[in-house]
């Protein structure tokens, strides 16, 4: 148990870290003598449920707002990305960088509060061209509707 900790330890503090690449080998780099093989296994093997991860975070959100209401930020962005081996990169617009390029989309919520702000939900924008068998198309305002009535269902005033 002590690794698993100390893996997720050092997965989040490359993850806030300001390395400009955030792969798990650049992590392994920064925090030391890290085996980013390990980090890997962490990640990918992890004994956990992305929705219960999700739900909990959330749950713990929403119990630290106590009530209080936010603004929510609705925002789309991109990165860049060469190849196409990840998952529903394309060729398509990517607001961030003002043009067409090949890389990744996705719709955002974030909250805003006292000038602190922090991430609600996202959802991968999958472009038409790369729709794998059990993906349905939806625009990034059909998106950004789904993660407004998911924050709703949560009991979030938005």
């Amino acid at each position: 148990m002590c690794a698993v900790r100390e893996h997720f330890k050092y997965v989040h503090l490359g993850l806030l870290s300001e390395i400009k690449r955030k792969t798990l080998p650049a992590i392994a780099r920064i925090c030391g003598e890290v085996d980013a093989q390990a980090l890997h296994h962490f990640v990918a093997n992890g004994l956990w449920d992305v929705q219960e991860v999700r739900s909990r975070r959330l749950q713990l959100l929403r119990q630290a707002l106590a009530g209080r209401s936010f603004v929510l930020c609705i925002d789309e962005t991109g990165d860049k990305k060469k190849g196409k081996t990840t998952d529903y990169v394309a060729s398509q617009y990517i607001g961030n960088l003002g043009k067409i390029e090949n890389g990744i989309v996705s719709v955002n919520a974030y909250g805003v509060l006292d000038q602190m702000t922090f991430p609600l939900l996202f959802r991968v924008f999958k472009p038409d061209k790369r729709l794998k068998g059990e993906d349905q198309y939806k625009t990034k305002p059909e998106l950004a509707v789904e993660i407004i009535e998911e924050l709703q269902a949560w009991g979030c005033a938005v």
